[in-house]
């Protein structure tokens, strides 16, 4: 992983915390979490307060997600809701992390000025055991603690004002009074600060999990569909009139369901043409296809002229894999006709045309499904699907490893946005 580091591929945009204060404010949060302080004066934290290097200290990279749910968080600057998360178990954590922040942007700038805020992302379940505890997920709450107390505070000192306007004769009492202004010296002047988080409770939609080897749920009307393993524990055990469950092996009722349900954009000219994705798609499944047939070839100093005399010298094996093939044939049948009838697409390789729906809510999560079965094109995997990704290139050997940073920086890191935008359609 220190290639992926040093390129800024893992680990990238977060937020130095190397200020003697805000480090013993993420230990006194810590300390909450009954877990031992860090002895490290500079580390980085993410949206939700993970620090990679804290979790390489404490030998867990769980440390904040302990149980696989119930997502802890640390937030010690309002700033972070600008930061990616880099290490979760669910995949709505930053939209839900982004929904808590924007919606308590006051009360957490004014907490942060003083204190550290911590605590759970809470649901009803306490652990995750089969597929029907993920299903009883609807919504989450923000249990939100401070160091300071400052939370608890500030509520106290709303009482006692409230009773200095209602009660006539409290004014006389000196006691309330000089508790009044005590309070006040933590949390300032409560009637400009709003300390206390408006909202706290928000709706849990589709997802991606990494439990039972990675699970989609999917969220419509009338029905919730469960794509996972089918030897998931509660695979099909129950509810069928409410949750509709898919084999994540079986490509033609996965593509049938993200078709029929309006998530996906079939092939077009209208979109394939004018961002090369099939180019795209292409180009990373020969050289995908190179290096399981010769691994020691050098796929940074493969040009086109080299390329296709590989595929003249090895047209069996890429004739056998068909993915090649497919694409180049696909490529001349929209230059031809502007259109490519997904009817004739074998169900195996009809996810190679196709994307997430731009304009649909669940667009990063259907192109995250999509990745699964374009195994070659990494980038889609990067962009998408980082925990798929970083997993496989663990078991990559150095060269193709050094061949997927440098195409990652220079297709990528350059202008994500723009990648986003040409291949996918996406703001």
């Amino acid at each position: 992983m220190k290639r992926l580091y040093e390129n800024a591929l893992i680990y990238g945009r977060l937020f130095t915390v190397d200020r003697p204060h805000l480090v013993e404010r993420y230990n006194k949060a810590l300390e909450a979490f009954r877990l031992p302080p860090t002895k490290l004066d500079r580390f980085d934290i993410d949206r939700t307060g993970f620090s990679p290097q804290v979790a390489e200290e404490l030998g867990d990279f769980d440390y904040l997600d302990p149980a696989g749910i119930n997502r802890r968080f640390i937030i010690l600057t309002p700033g972070q809701a600008s930061l990616p998360v880099v290490h979760t178990r669910f995949s709505n954590t930053g939209g839900l992390m982004h929904e808590f922040y924007t919606a308590n942007a006051r009360a957490i700038h004014a907490l942060t000025i003083k204190d550290v805020i911590y605590g759970e992302i809470e649901d009803n379940v306490s652990a995750i055991e089969d597929i029907e505890d993920l299903l009883s997920i609807e919504q989450v709450q923000f249990k939100v603690l401070s160091a300071e107390n400052v939370l608890a505070k500030a509520a106290e000192l709303r009482t006692l004002v409230d009773r200095l306007k209602t009660e006539p004769d409290a004014w006389r009492d000196d006691a309330m009074l000089e508790q009044m202004v005590t309070l006040a010296q933590t949390t300032g002047d409560i009637r400009s600060n709003r300390l206390v988080p408006d909202q706290v409770v928000f709706r849990h939609s589709a997802f991606w999990t990494s439990h039972f080897g990675g699970t989609y749920v999917f969220v419509d009307d009338k029905m919730t569909t469960v794509i996972c393993d089918a030897d998931a524990p509660g695979f099909r055990r129950s509810r069928p009139w409410q949750v509709s469950y898919l084999d994540i092996g079986d490509h033609r009722r996965v593509f049938d369901f993200l078709s029929r349900s309006g998530r996906i954009d079939l092939p077009s000219a209208s979109w394939l043409e004018g961002g090369g994705f099939i180019d795209h798609r292409a180009d990373l499944a020969l050289k995908g296809l190179v290096h399981a047939i010769d691994p020691d070839a050098d796929l940074t100093a493969a040009d086109p002229v080299w390329l296709q005399t590989f595929v003249s010298r090895n047209a069996g094996p890429i004739r056998e894999d068909g993915t090649y093939p497919f694409l180049n044939s696909a490529r001349r049948e929209l230059a031809r006709t502007g259109r490519i009838d997904i009817r004739d697409v074998p169900h195996a390789l009809r996810f190679q045309i196709v994307r997430g729906k731009p304009d649909h809510h669940d667009a990063w999560l259907t192109n995250r499904l999509i990745s699964e079965y374009v195994p070659r094109d990494f980038v889609t995997r990067y962009v998408f699907n980082k925990q798929r990704f970083y997993a496989e290139y663990e078991r990559w050997d150095d060269g193709f490893r050094g061949f997927v940073v440098e195409t990652l920086k220079n297709t990528y890191l350059t202008d994500k946005a723009g990648l986003r935008a040409r291949l996918f359609g996406l703001d």
